[in-house]
């Protein structure tokens, strides 16, 4: 069962990964040479680029994506908040093999949003995020909280 729903979670991970590489590549040659590359709390730009900056999402995407594939086939390198033992192996392995590839979901989503309304708003000041950034943050924030308690649980 496990392997069916790391699958799953691959093969959704990588289809965001390359969604996002189309969705930069197929809108690059419409872009302003000047795209909004970073904004405050309140969603206004106050720093811009080159358009080649468009492209910072997806390698940042493509990083992670090869960083978490090594984390996830080599579990025993990593930290975990408490000591593996032979008896909560499995146990703390799974978990982290699954929040893995549900932490790389979140990021790639994130990813998408802030592309998409960097896209919107180079064309139009007044273009609101599809999603609140701060809600993104709290939902990594939230996950990593859940993770705890569950590893916790597990020890």
């Amino acid at each position: 069962m496990e392997n069916v729903l790391f699958t799953i979670f691959d093969v959704l991970n990588f289809g965001l990964l390359v969604f996002l590489w189309w969705f930069t590549v197929k809108y690059y040659k419409n872009l302003p040479q000047t795209i909004p590359v970073h904004f405050d709390f309140d969603g206004k730009a106050d720093s811009f680029g080159s358009k080649k900056y468009s492209f910072l999402m997806p390698v940042l995407a493509t990083a992670f994506f090869i960083l978490f594939a090594f984390t996830v086939r080599d579990p025993e390198s990593s930290n975990f908040p408490v000591k593996i033992t032979k008896e909560n192996e499995w146990a703390q392995f799974l978990i982290m093999k699954i929040f893995i590839r549900w932490l790389y979901t979140l990021i790639t989503l994130i990813f998408l949003n802030s592309q998409d309304y960097m896209f919107r708003y180079a064309f139009d000041e007044n273009a609101k995020p599809r999603v609140a950034m701060t809600t993104a943050i709290l939902s990594v924030l939230g996950s990593v909280m859940f993770v705890l308690i569950i590893t916790a649980q597990f020890k």
